[in-house]
């Protein structure tokens, strides 16, 4: 009797969960505990303590996203707006009363501790776009031009701040969204050439040019009133080189240096390479099964700056080799189809974006912080999603898993997933 007592009351306790994604969540969690066991390699020999606060904050976001997932998602509909202004307001606390470190401003004071409000401006944003896309179809060049101009404000505040990692997210937040609002995928081409022809132009001049071709072709084959259009693409694309060099100018000195030098750190290898020289050393020391728990030389001798927080792969790829690499990345491939499954088989258009937005900064952050240690992408600041130590960015990740999970708990199935 007592067993059947005990039995209905955890069947109680659990009832508002019932349907959420334990999978998920349970690959999180293991995620949060191998980064703090990590942290605590990583900083062994200088005695500090991070990794208890990485789990202490990996237990308060548990509690949040189990919090978030426990009420309906579709309310945040009617407050769509309430969370693009207080998302502004933040970044724009950030400029006026922020604290300062490393060259950037990015940080408030809030009950004596320092917060970014830049990584919950993430899913601001997300919520955002959401909310404006699910009865909108990107199809309409008049929505993605007004999802383009929602998203320019915050993404401006947090450039100018500056933090060029997360304005990168941004960028990856909008461009998969209108994806799966069915936004024409020329357009979304059209949307990044800019961008692209300005690193072209400085890398490659007869790459740049065929690229002005194909830009200039695809602008005419998906836009209206096509010679204009061609014609407007290809200026466009023309200036944005003299675009890139202001944006140059705005950049402070080391970030200048961690885009140019991760083609051949070797030019300064005591300055603006040595993160990335330290890191390879360290990853490919490793070997296939790694130097051990505790006993990676570049990590215990802290050769790698930021290890605990930006190039923590780097201690993985060290003590736990290439099999410890690839389960790593074998469980963030996990995470991202869980992301990609829900929000394919979610019937409501809301709750879809919402998991492919969450996905897009996820899925973009592992990217980048990944390549960037072993040098295929330039060195941008962005954490590797809940094993980096940061309290804002863990905050903000559990924040976005519980969206997910509120999603998943109160979804309506598609009946056929092949069938818009």
């Amino acid at each position: 009797m007592y067993f059947n007592i005990l039995v209905e009351g955890l069947l109680a306790f659990i009832h508002p969960w019932r349907n959420i994604d334990w999978f998920l969540l349970l690959l999180v969690l293991s995620l949060t505990g191998f980064g703090s066991l990590t942290i605590y390699s990583i900083e062994l020999a200088e005695g500090l303590n991070r990794n208890y606060q990485h789990l202490l904050m990996g237990g308060v976001g548990l509690i949040i996203a189990l919090t978030i997932a426990r009420f309906n998602y579709r309310s945040l509909l009617r407050s769509h707006w309430l969370v693009y202004t207080v998302t502004n307001i933040s970044l724009i606390a950030v400029m006026v009363a922020g604290v300062s470190a490393k060259g950037a401003q990015r940080w408030i004071t809030v009950g004596g501790f320092n917060v970014q409000p830049s990584e919950f401006a993430k899913i601001g944003v997300v919520i955002t776009l959401a909310a404006l896309l699910h009865n909108k179809n990107a199809n309409n060049l008049f929505n993605v031009i007004k999802t383009l101009g929602i998203t320019a404000i915050p993404w401006a505040l947090v450039f100018l701040q500056p933090d060029l990692g997360t304005s990168l997210v941004f960028g990856a937040i909008v461009i998969t969204m209108l994806y799966w609002a069915n936004a024409n995928p020329g357009w979304l081409i059209l949307m990044a050439s800019p961008l692209i022809s300005a690193i072209l132009y400085h890398l490659y001049l007869p790459g740049w040019l065929l690229w002005i071709l194909v830009i200039t072709g695809i602008a005419w084959l998906t836009l209206p009133v096509k010679f204009v259009s061609a014609l407007s693409a290809m200026v466009l694309n023309f200036g944005a080189v003299e675009l890139g060099n202001v944006f140059w100018g705005l950049l402070k000195d080391y970030q200048k240096d961690r885009l140019i030098l991760f083609l051949n750190p070797e030019k300064d290898p005591l300055g603006g390479g040595y993160h990335l020289i330290q890191s390879r050393i360290a990853i490919g020391s490793g070997g296939m099964d790694g130097t051990g728990l505790f006993k990676g030389s570049q990590t215990q001798l802290n050769f790698i700056p930021e290890q605990h927080t930006d190039f923590i792969f780097s201690a993985v790829g060290e003590e736990w080799g290439f099999v410890g690499s690839i389960i790593l990345l074998a469980v963030f491939w996990l995470i991202c189809w869980r992301l990609i499954w829900i929000a394919s088989c979610t019937k409501d258009n809301f709750g879809s974006l919402l998991a492919v937005g969450i996905l897009a900064i996820i899925a973009f952050q592992i990217t980048i912080n990944i390549s960037m240690t072993i040098g295929l992408a330039p060195i941008t600041g962005i954490p590797l999603p809940f094993m980096s130590y940061g309290r804002s960015a863990l905050l903000s990740n559990f924040i976005a898993i519980g969206l997910v999970e509120s999603v998943h708990n109160y979804r309506e199935m598609k009946k056929n997933l092949f069938k818009n």
